[in-house]
């Protein structure tokens, strides 16, 4: 499994002009996770997205790849930084007739030209799933995405009945039930581990984060966007975690997000642990303090 942060900061940092006229971007904190398996895109790899804000395409152009190069997308929360790009991905795949094979066979008809899609779904059928890109989250969280993607995407000529699964393969997924990947000799046990987020007089928005345990023992966490070990029992999984990709606020505290501060001065043990990033300002921190600074030309291999 490999680990490559798509971006690095905070929801609202802005990339900057360097003197010599060269762009230092500051990409909204996704990640994109490769497994050695068989994909819907390709066959000798399956490419999966965690969360996409705003401007997903263009940390994924850093790599050198499109919206169409991803097989699934998962979302943790509903804030822009996290879900911006739903718009983006799901029109950039569903008028590609040629996004993966399964979806040119499907279009193909017996004249062996290839029909628009919007026929096909004018005409009353459903795209099949395996001609989709897959999207994965709990179903509060995907309900919201959809309520936030809905204006943009529910309005398709001719087409009457229209949601996240005309565009996507959605995958619902639920508190303590594990998913599996394959990756190459190795197969990763994911599941949803809730994080608090924001707390706002009596309104409470969780965040679900993911635990990526391997059949070799290795244990990655991913608590995404939290207030630090809110809730309390956050901590058993951060002491069982061997990685912890940490968000770090670096400005003004917030309230909504884990603090440089409060982070600093916890269980020296689970701060050997963390990734930090999620950061504005990049963290100045003492050596061998953190396990490191996460930046976008990092790639980890587990």
């Amino acid at each position: 499994m490999k680990v490559i942060p798509l971006g690095v900061n905070s929801a609202f940092a802005i990339g900057t002009y360097e003197k010599d006229g060269s762009y230092k971007p500051r990409w909204q904190s996704n990640f994109l996770i490769e497994f050695k398996s068989k994909g819907k895109v390709r066959e000798d790899v399956f490419r999966f997205v965690i969360d996409f804000g705003g401007d997903i395409r263009h940390s994924l152009a850093y790599k050198g790849l499109k919206l169409s190069d991803i097989d699934a997308w998962y979302c943790s929360h509903p804030h822009s930084d996290h879900i911006g790009g739903i718009e983006g991905i799901a029109l950039s795949t569903i008028f590609n007739p040629f996004w993966n094979k399964a979806k040119t066979d499907w279009l193909t008809n017996k004249d062996k030209k290839i029909d628009p899609v919007v026929d096909r779904l004018f005409d009353g059928y459903k795209i099949p799933r395996e001609c989709k890109p897959s999207l994965w989250g709990q179903k509060t969280v995907l309900d919201e995405l959809w309520s936030a993607a809905a204006p943009g995407l529910k309005t398709l000529q001719g087409v009457q009945e229209v949601g996240l699964d005309t565009y996507f393969d959605v995958n619902v997924m639920k508190s303590n039930i594990n998913y599996a990947f394959n990756d190459g000799k190795k197969k990763w046990v994911v599941d949803t581990i809730i994080s608090t987020h924001v707390l706002a007089g009596t309104t409470l928005m969780p965040s679900y984060g993911l635990r990526f345990r391997s059949s070799d023992g290795k244990n990655i966490l991913f608590p995404t966007d939290t207030l630090w070990m809110m809730p309390p029992n956050m901590l058993g999984f951060y002491k069982r975690a061997d990685i912890i990709y940490q968000d770090c606020e670096t400005g003004p505290k917030s309230g909504v997000h884990s603090h440089i501060n409060e982070i600093r001065i916890s269980d020296p043990e689970i701060k050997k642990k963390c990734y930090l990033y999620h950061y504005d300002e990049e963290p100045v921190v003492d050596e061998g303090e953190f396990r490191g600074i996460l930046r976008i030309d990092d790639v980890h291999e587990y």
